[in-house]
């Protein structure tokens, strides 16, 4: 059945959320194929740095099962790269291809590199139509725009509080928020690189901060940047960690962790932690969103975001729906 560019787009973004935090530092990108009908060929998408981007992939895949002839639109999430890095230009691939009109979300907020694909796919006759769907598509890749943007990583602080206006669980207990409320929490830190967490935390909870809940990426490894100035925590912990796929880094203060994670290409910085650090990190504007969990029947979930961060993205737009990875 024939789509329209905009439901196509709609697709790719989804397909693309799939994968969204497995692919650092390289945004999160989904692609689909129409043919001169407007019937969908095929979907792909980006799935890890080093591998084949999402329109790279789809032409070939279309080579390999023998269908690129018929290939007429590609719909792709965010334009396509005109510059060399691990894989080659996409739009060389494109331009080989024969494919006939291309169709964007939006274009490469990256100004460290030689931009120009849309251009140039323009030179050599391909339609191009940019801007469809472009807010969902901005979103998609918020924290790899504003990492690339500022050379600042994008932190989320996440917050729960009982009914008692309390975030320390009752006794005996890790959690009090609800199944839904939890599987939130965990797409959450499914998308980000690297937590950063407290010595009390730690101490109190040994938490394991895994990705629970929701389906996991295979081969995704997170920095865990524990604040601990007075070395309490037991190198025992950060040797476990590395087993289930955490590399635990100690730090003095906050900011010191935040320039470091920076050099080690952290984009997406997620905060749990306990309340007085988490207080301390809103109270000194060293955040880009707040996500607050109220308990109840049933839980209430609170989005803000700091008011001296330029975003980019439409605040007034933001939707849940297009910021988690999809749950499978």
């Amino acid at each position: 059945m024939p789509v329209s560019p905009e439901k196509a787009m709609q697709t790719a973004c989804a397909e693309a959320r799939k994968w969204l935090g497995a692919t650092s530092p390289n945004p999160a990108v989904g692609a689909v194929a129409l043919d001169s009908h407007g019937e969908i060929l095929a979907v792909t998408a980006h799935t890890r740095a080093g591998e084949l981007h999402a329109e790279a992939m789809l032409i070939a895949k279309a080579h390999s099962e023998g269908f690129l002839d018929k290939i007429h639109t590609l719909c792709v999430t965010l334009e396509p790269c005109n510059h060399q890095g691990r894989t080659p230009p996409c739009v060389d691939a494109i331009i080989r291809s024969g494919i006939k009109r291309v169709v964007i979300g939006t274009r490469d907020p990256n100004p460290h590199i030689k931009g120009g694909g849309i251009e140039k796919l323009q030179q050599v006759g391909i339609e191009v139509v940019c801007g469809v769907n472009e807010e969902e598509c901005k979103q998609l890749i918020h924290a790899f725009a504003y990492s690339v943007k500022t050379g600042k990583p994008w932190i989320t602080v996440k917050r729960a509080f009982n009914t008692n206006g309390t975030m320390i669980p009752p006794p005996g207990q890790k959690v009090f928020t609800s199944k839904e409320s939890l599987r939130l929490a965990h797409r959450i830190r499914k998308k980000c690189d690297a937590i950063i967490t407290g010595s009390s935390t730690v101490l109190a909870d040994s938490p394991l901060f895994t990705v629970r809940h929701t389906p996991d990426y295979l081969e995704k490894r997170r920095w865990l940047a524990i604040l601990d100035r007075r070395g309490r925590v037991p190198e025992s912990f950060a040797t476990a960690a590395k087993l289930r796929h955490i590399d635990t880094v100690f730090y003095r203060d906050v900011n010191e962790a935040i320039k470091d994670l920076a050099v080690k290409g952290v984009q997406d910085i997620l905060v749990e932690a306990g309340p007085a650090l988490s207080q301390a990190i809103l109270d000194a504007g060293l955040w880009e969103m707040a996500v607050t969990i109220y308990q109840g029947e049933p839980d209430r979930v609170e989005a803000t975001f700091n008011p001296r961060t330029k975003l980019p993205f439409d605040i007034k737009q933001f939707r849940w729906e297009w910021w988690l990875p999809e749950e499978f």
